[in-house]
Formats: structure tokens, C-alpha cells, sequence
């Protein structure tokens, strides 16, 4: 698709959602996996002025009826698969007024295909509609620290401020003569193979409206698991540029044993972030990708800061292979105390943020959550970390009880709560175990009532009919004995994360 055909689609989506009476701030659902029909409404959204909802594509049906609900999305679109798990939705969610569903031309009674939307005319212009910086373009869902997800609120001027930070990182680092210009002298197209879900905040905003932006080729891998050596076999046939995500997606790439069958010497720029890292893997990739050695960088950021806050790119990375870079040009950093004060250079302490990325807006319908995440403008991530004498930041634990999973942020509380809805199960707690590759899995600790015949697997089960694959426990430890708690009644969860580990585990099957 070139950009000409892309611009049309995009037209022709946006006016016939307008026609069809969705107006400025009215909520637009995605549910797909990767695919051009994707990104096509993402753009048709914001010329729309209406406010896209990207939905998690590997949640089951309570999780997605729960954000269609919050956001009150009047429109969802989604694909085939996913529409096979909510289609009973229209009939008890009033606000959803209209559903369309890519890839099937008689989806059912109460959905239309979706070449009712992309099937006109180009009409040669944008829709006549309002639309101003700090409108809302964008809900995007994370785990949610009660056990329920918050919508977290992406403006137009997030996005716009996130994309300068990266040009300005990208022009910097290529004049210190760290980057290869090659797209920028008039040689080969960039071209970006994105392999981690749009629906993410890095698959978002951090490559797609990037890739655009620059004018290069965004390369969408096939739905399912990921292959290492079909992403490979892409990379050498589409001349691919650059190439990143999650660790977990370099991991699987170096450590293939068809590693040296692909010519990978296209690849100029990698970058990754999203979750914890190995500085091991820093050296492993530069040696696998000679090309982008100047052009490897890792990044810190939330859903809530629109990407990135923080980047190490170059011989940074190379030199100080342990920490997340230095705050982008638009971030202010503080490293804050329990009272709100910044601490001294390598004092750790909470992570805040402050910018045009980070939202003003907050989280959606959320105003409690809004009370406890943001003071005066600054943003608190909940992650802990400390900053050096040169300003490089170091992610030195996580606040809030949360499992990070190949770039997926899992609240303990969320897998926890649902295994208190057990009749078996008297007291439970969720703890994160190292994985080399995934950063982290899911461990579930459960103490049963006395005489109970409940297996590991039936618990296994039992959470899977209820929550997205990736949430269900990897490992479920059975124990007699209460758990330990202070004398507050708070579970020590630094005493669960002992014994059992997770190295050597296969990655499961995604599900998109």
C-alpha cells in the first residue's frame, strides 16, 4: 500500500464515519490484530476527531466488555477472530451503536462488514470537523492496580511532542556520527518490521506515527506466534531498517539456530524497551547486527507518557549498557522521595515525569486515580529508579506490584482477585520470576482448604477461562500453611519469590 492509496482509505473511513453520526470526542473501538485495516482507522479517527480506543487483542470477553463499557465506545471494529468472542456485546452495551468486523462480509445481525466504512469514494479531502491539540485522541487500556484496567488519555499533542522528542533523538544521535543516515541522504526507503501489537503505546506511537512521519515502509508481520526466522526471512526480502519491540523479540532472534542463514545487514537501527533487560543482551545484539551497532538504543517509558521518557541510544548504550538513557528533550525527570521532594544523584527513589507527553487529561472517567497519579503536572510512574552524576537513569524496582511479561504490564491484584473467586482457594498471592527472554512470568502461590483435591492445573484452568493467556500463572505453588504477612496483614512477596524459577521455559503461544 502506498502512502497515496493510504491517505484515500483513510479519507473514505473518516467521512463515512462522520456520516454515520460519529462526531467530535465519540469513542471509535479497535479489536484486531496488526493489519492495515488497523492503522487505516487509527489515522481515520483523528481526522475524524474522534477519540480511537485500541483494545487488547489477547483479552477475553469480561476484560473486553469491562473498557468498552468505561470508554462507552459507540463504534468497535475488529476482526474475525476477535469477533467470535464479543458478539454478544451489542445486545448489553447500549452505547455500542454500530460494529464492524474486518475480513467478513456477513458477520451476523447485529454487525456489518467492514467495506461499509472503507468501500466509498474518496471524497479528496479530510472531514470538515474541530479538532484541537489537547482533545482526546486516544484511549489506551493498561492493567489496572484495583484489578480493573485504566483508560489512560493520549492527545493530539502527546503524540505530536512524543514524535518530535524521537526526531530530535534520531538527528542528534546521526550528527555524533552514531546512526548511519542512509534513509536521510536520498539512498534506500527506511523500512520499520513491527512484531510487537499496535495496540500497545510502542507499536503505536513510538513506530507506526514514527514510521509515517519519516516516510518509510512499516512491515506488519502475520498474525500468530512469533517466528524468529520468518521475521528474518522479512527483514531479508523487505531490506528492512529497523527492527525492535520488547528484549524478548532480540532474544529469540539471536538465540535461533538459522541466525546466520538470513542477510540481515539491512538492519541499521534497533531499539527496544518495555521491559527488564539484560545488559548481556546489548553486546549479543550488536554482534548479530554489526550495521546497527551505532544505531542500538533502548528506551523507558508508559502508556501514560505517550512512549518514551527516557532514551540510550548509541555508544551511550554501549557504555552504560544497564541503564534506560537520559530523559528526552521535552521530559523533566525527579527522582522523588515518599514526600514529593527530589532526591540527591544515586539516591533512588519514585520516577516522575513532567511534559507535553504526559497527559492532561489523565486517566479516563478515573478521578481517584487521577488524585494519586498526578501533582502539579508530574506524572508518578509507581517505578523506582536513580539517576547519576551524567544524568542516566537506572530502574532499580517497581513501586507498584506488577509483573512485566514480553513488554505486558500484569497487576498481581488483577490474577489475584480472580483467584479468590476459587471456592477452594483460602489465600493467594502473585509474584514475578525471572526469565531470561520474557523478563518475567507469572507465579501464582495458593494455599486450598484443608481435604481440598484441587490441582495445579485445574487452577491453571480455572484463571484461564478468565483472564488474556498472558496473565494466567506459569507456575501455581501449593502450600498448606498461611502465608507469611507482616504484622500490617500484608503478604511478604519478597519470601514467594525464592526457589522456582523460570529460565529455560518455552514462551506460550500468543494469541494474536
Amino acid at each position: 500500500m502506498t502512502y497515496a492509496q493510504h491517505n484515500a482509505a483513510v479519507r473514505v473511513v473518516a467521512q463515512a464515519l462522520v456520516d454515520r453520526g460519529v462526531g467530535r470526542g465519540d469513542r471509535v473501538a479497535l479489536l484486531s490484530a496488526n493489519n492495515p485495516e488497523w492503522v487505516v482507522t487509527f489515522w481515520a479517527c483523528a481526522a475524524a476527531s474522534a477519540i480511537c480506543v485500541p483494545l487488547n487483542a489477547w483479552w477475553k470477553a469480561e476484560e473486553l466488555q469491562f473498557a468498552l463499557e468505561d470508554s462507552g465506545a459507540k463504534v468497535l471494529i475488529c476482526d474475525e477472530r476477535r469477533w467470535e468472542v464479543v458478539k454478544h456485546l451489542p445486545e448489553v452495551l447500549p452505547a455500542l451503536e454500530q460494529v464492524y468486523v474486518v475480513g467478513s462480509e456477513a458477520p451476523g445481525a447485529t454487525a456489518l462488514p467492514f467495506s461499509e466504512l472503507d468501500g466509498g469514494t474518496d471524497p479528496g479531502a479530510g472531514p470538515e470537523v474541530e479538532v484541537d491539540e489537547d482533545d482526546v485522541a486516544g484511549i489506551f487500556y493498561t492493567s489496572g492496580t484495583t484489578g480493573k484496567p485504566k483508560g489512560a488519555t493520549i492527545t493530539h499533542r502527546q503524540v505530536v511532542a512524543n514524535l518530535q522528542n524521537l526526531l530530535v533523538l534520531t538527528t542528534a544521535n546521526t550528527m555524533r556520527g552514531n546512526a548511519p543516515p542512509a534513509e536521510l541522504s536520498g539512498g534506500t526507503q527506511a523500512a520499520a518490521l513491527l512484531v510487537v501489537p499496535l495496540f500497545h503505546t510502542t507499536g503505536c506511537h513510538a513506530t507506526m506515527v514514527i514510521q509515517y512521519a519519516a516516510g518509510g515502509k512499516l512491515v506488519l508481520m502475520p498474525p500468530g506466534r512469533f517466528e524468529p526466522e520468518e521475521a528474518m526471512q522479512l527483514i531479508q526480502d523487505e531490506r528492512v531498517s529497523n527492527i525492535g519491540g520488547v528484549p524478548t523479540i532480540m532474544w529469540r532472534i539471536i538465540e535461533s539456530p538459522r541466525l546466520g542463514e538470513f542477510d540481515l545487514s539491512s538492519v541499521t537501527r534497533i531499539g527496544y524497551g518495555g521491559a527488564p533487560s539484560a545488559p548481556e543482551l546489548v553486546q549479543r545484539v550488536a554482534d548479530a547486527f554489526p550495521n546497527a551497532r551505532a544505531g542500538l538504543s533502548t528506551a523507558y517509558g508508559l502508556t501514560e507518557s505517550a512512549s518514551v521518557a527516557t532514551a540510550n541510544v548509541g555508544e551511550d548504550y554501549i557504555t552504560h549498557p544497564g541503564s534506560a538513557g537520559r530523559a528526552v528533550p521535552s521530559i523533566e525527570l525527579r527522582i522523588a522521595d515518599v514526600s514529593g521532594d527530589e532526591v540527591p544523584p544515586g539516591a533512588a527513589g519514585e520516577i516522575w515525569l513532567k511534559g507535553p507527553t504526559i497527559s492532561s487529561h489523565g486517566y479516563w472517567n478515573r478521578p481517584d486515580a487521577n488524585a494519586e497519579s498526578f501533582t502539579d503536572g508530574w506524572f508518578h510512574t509507581g517505578d523506582v529508579g536513580r539517576v547519576d552524576d551524567d544524568g542516566f537513569l537506572y530502574i532499580v524496582d517497581r513501586a507498584k506490584d506488577m509483573v512485566i511479561r514480553a513488554g505486558e504490564n500484569i497487576y498481581c491484584v488483577e490474577i489475584e482477585n480472580v483467584l479468590y473467586e476459587h471456592p477452594e482457594i483460602i489465600d493467594a498471592a502473585v509474584v514475578g520470576v525471572p526469565h531470561r527472554t520474557l523478563g518475567e512470568e507469572v507465579k501464582a502461590v495458593v494455599q486450598l482448604r484443608p481435604g481440598s483435591t484441587v490441582t495445579v492445573e485445574d487452577i491453571k484452568a480455572f484463571c484461564a477461562a478468565r483472564l488474556a493467556a498472558f496473565k494466567v500463572p506459569e507456575y501455581v505453588e501449593l502450600v498448606d500453611e498461611p502465608l507469611p504477612r507482616n504484622p500490617a496483614g500484608k503478604i511478604l512477596k519478597a519470601a514467594l519469590r525464592g526457589g522456582e524459577t523460570a529460565f529455560g521455559v518455552e514462551e506460550s503461544d500468543s494469541a494474536l
